[in-house]
């Protein structure tokens, strides 16, 4: 395979590890200046495969470091030591519509990091791997504690970290395509925060209807009660339509006080009123779907539906009542919400108001709501 007759040697450390936590890829025993392609493949809990890969050149030692050799190809270019789990896409063939999302927080996502020779694109199962590695990368740490919640009409899970605490509280709030979703809190609490995936969107339309601040209101006090979770220093954290019920509750709930809130790919220019539902805000969004185009390859844009944003006060959430520090993430590549422009605009709004406690991350690489609202 390689000059001499040595074999390739490819090392992935740490191969256990919490899902956000930086591993190194690192292979060796290759000629100098060898155009190699690492791959990577995961099998999803819903069957689906979904993979990565970089093209690599190796150096005068016969190495590619992933941590500081860029990749000049693939579904990543540049020094990226994650690329191979963050740009993780559906193979080709796959079904339509595919979201990658961890079902099961006790098992780990199994990965598999193969590197093959020459900078290749496709056709990864018909070749043969120079060397092969199989990693884990996990959402829940040894020691943490899921709950299931289903008190005072609250429906959640609530995921604590080992020790005896009192820990800094997140309230989670997902999108509106509904579920209860647990990953990203079960990661929180391995860091150690006491965080309570919140379900709010129910597969029972009726419920829906009567889903307003009192239920919200009671998610956040059972968390702020609860005996390990300090009370005074709980956030808010919203995805997608999560975004319109943080910055909702927050500006106008008298009950809601948090430390901070965290808003990611959303918008405050639609809002859930006092008496209003979840379920009535998100039809009033849908009216407005007409607005709603298809690109080159069919797939439904969404981000024109809030746009222009408003001008009225009275059609978006009121930044002004918002006194917590607030952080906004978006994408600029974000083709569901115009999540640019509500930045955009809540940032002018804030400086009017001389607030200076938001801040602001854009991130050019695509951060996308990948599912229905």
């Amino acid at each position: 395979m390689c000059q001499m007759g040595v074999i390739p040697v490819l090392t992935v450390k740490p191969w256990r590890a919490l899902f956000d936590e930086k591993f190194h890829v690192v292979v060796g025993n290759l000629p100098p200046t060898q155009e190699v392609t690492l791959h990577s493949l995961h099998q999803s809990e819903d069957t689906d495969y979904w993979e990565a890969f970089g093209h690599y050149v190796s150096d005068a030692q016969g190495r590619v470091t992933v941590f500081k050799d860029p990749s000049v190809g693939g579904t990543y270019e540049g020094v990226e030591p994650m690329g191979l789990l963050w740009s993780m896409r559906p193979i080709p063939g796959s079904r339509p519509e595919l979201r990658l999302r961890k079902k099961e927080v006790h098992t780990p996502m199994v990965v598999h990091i193969s590197v093959y020779r020459g900078h290749m694109s496709q056709g990864f199962r018909e070749q043969v791997a120079l060397a092969s590695v199989v990693t884990e990368r996990w959402y829940m740490a040894p020691g943490v504690r899921r709950v299931d919640i289903t008190e005072g009409g609250v429906t959640g899970t609530l995921f604590l970290p080992p020790g005896p605490g009192p820990f800094p509280g997140v309230l989670d709030m997902w999108g509106g395509s509904g579920g209860l979703v647990e990953y990203r809190a079960a990661l929180l609490a391995s860091h150690g925060f006491a965080a309570m995936a919140l379900l709010y969107v129910f597969p029972d339309q009726h419920k829906n209807a009567t889903i307003g601040y009192p239920y919200f209101e009671a998610a956040f006090r059972l968390l702020q009660d609860h005996p390990l979770v300090a009370a005074d220093r709980i956030a808010l954290l919203g995805l997608s339509l999560g975004v319109t019920v943080v910055l909702s509750i927050t500006a106008y709930s008298e009950a809601v006080k948090p430390r901070c809130c965290v808003c990611i790919s959303g918008s405050h220019a639609c809002r859930i009123g006092a008496t209003q539902s979840v379920e009535e805000t998100s039809q009033g969004i849908h009216k407005k779907y007409a607005k709603a185009r298809t690109d080159e390859e069919n797939r439904l844009i969404w981000r024109d539906v809030l746009l222009p944003i408003p001008e009225d006060i009275d059609l978006k959430v009121e930044m002004g009542r918002i006194t917590c520090p607030l952080l906004l993430v978006v994408g600029q590549d974000d083709q569901n919400w115009a999540a640019v422009e509500s930045a955009d605009d809540v940032s002018y709004v804030w400086f009017a108001y001389g607030k200076h406690h938001a801040s602001y991350m854009q991130f050019k690489k695509p951060l996308k709501c990948n599912g229905k609202m």
